[in-house]
């Protein structure tokens, strides 16, 4: 599994429940189509945390990296229902930062 984290502020630190609702529609949509395994939003608390990293934090589950790719492409695409849910997300964010993992060890690893 590969596990695609994603740290930000919100631009409006205000449309905190709306963001979140954006979040479950966009990655709901994803996954509906087959294209995450599924994802956690969580949020920062009593300001634990390093300065670096946003206030909100968010994984994204994936089998592998060509399910990710294509996960990528939907949103790069830029059109329709898509585009409209991945708008919702993108436009409420600001100080993006991410990172990609994965389980350890994995089933491609030898001994």
């Amino acid at each position: 599994m590969d596990h695609y984290h994603i740290w930000v502020n919100l631009a409006d630190s205000h449309a905190d429940l709306e963001f979140a609702r954006a979040v479950a529609g966009w990655l709901g949509h994803l996954r509906e189509r087959g294209l995450i395994e599924g994802w956690r939003l969580s949020r920062r608390k009593l300001g634990f945390g390093p300065a670096e990293l946003g206030e909100f934090h968010l994984e994204i589950e994936t089998r592998d990296l060509a399910q990710l790719e294509n996960a990528f492409q939907l949103a790069a695409a830029r059109a329709g229902e898509g585009e409209r849910l991945h708008a919702e997300v993108y436009s409420r964010v600001a100080d993006f930062r991410a990172a990609l993992y994965r389980d350890f060890p994995d089933a491609v690893r030898r001994e």
